[in-house]
């Protein structure tokens, strides 16, 4: 499976031109099988007051990848958004198959309070998986990476790779570094983090980084072989040994 990071810094603010330059990426992109946009893309992260700038329902943005799928037969995660729903404000992730169809839309669970993101956004309160060209696969949203049992739930429920949208700070590279390495080996998974500020990465099963961005404007793109997975879990199936006992 071919998989792109369309990695690029939003102009605060400016909605219109962010859309164009997404657009931009998905046309360069397009010869994929999945692309993968950042955290809160469309805006930048994040304008105030952030209701002047809130997607109602996410339907712009659910259009535009929807269309953005269809037009180039690929798969499309849809990074995030400010969402709009019924009064209350989300991070929202919308994803879309290569026929142009939802898939699936995640509202970011954990928030950021350090950025008073609970101040602003409504956590989330569930989680969800989908399929793309046959592969089971989940979302989480920048924060949520270090939630290690909130990943777990994803991966007992069959995912095989963890697509992460994110507005991570470069001056928390390090930990972010060894979180995406982790939750890859932890769960026998791979991890593609799609970051706006840049140092993207797609993770392998054993916590080896496939591929790695520079910082600034770039495509990201490396293909995962699948069949490596299922050979790692069956020299060592961390799910199966899992002993769980109640004191």
């Amino acid at each position: 499976m071919k998989i792109s990071v369309l990695q690029f810094k939003s102009e605060l603010g400016n909605v219109d031109k962010n859309f164009s330059t997404a657009q931009q990426l998905i046309n360069r992109a397009k010869s994929s099988d999945v692309m993968i946009l950042p955290e809160l893309w469309t805006t930048g992260y994040y304008p105030k007051p952030i209701e002047n700038f809130a997607d109602v329902e996410g339907k712009r943005t659910a259009e535009f990848i929807c269309a953005a799928a269809r037009e180039n037969n690929v798969n499309i995660i849809g990074g995030s958004t400010v969402a709009q729903v019924d009064g209350k404000i989300y991070n929202r992730c919308i994803v879309a198959d290569r026929h142009g169809e939802v898939v699936n839309i995640y509202d970011k669970t954990h928030l950021f309070t350090f950025a008073d993101e609970g101040e602003v956004f409504t956590a989330g309160k569930r989680f969800s998986t989908f399929e793309l060209d046959g592969v089971k696969c989940g979302v989480a949203i920048c924060y949520d990476l270090r939630f290690p049992e909130f990943i777990r739930k994803l991966a007992l429920n069959g995912i095989e790779i963890l697509f992460v949208p994110a507005a991570w700070s470069l001056k928390r590279l390090t930990p972010r570094q060894i979180l995406t390495k982790a939750r890859a080996i932890e769960n026998q998974i791979f991890v593609v983090f799609a970051n706006s500020a840049g140092i993207s990465e797609i993770i392998d099963p054993l916590g080896e980084v496939i591929a790695e961005s520079n910082i600034g404007e770039e495509i990201l793109t490396a293909d995962i072989d699948l069949n490596f997975r299922a050979e790692v879990i069956g020299k060592m199936n961390l799910l199966a040994d899992r002993n769980i006992f109640v004191d």
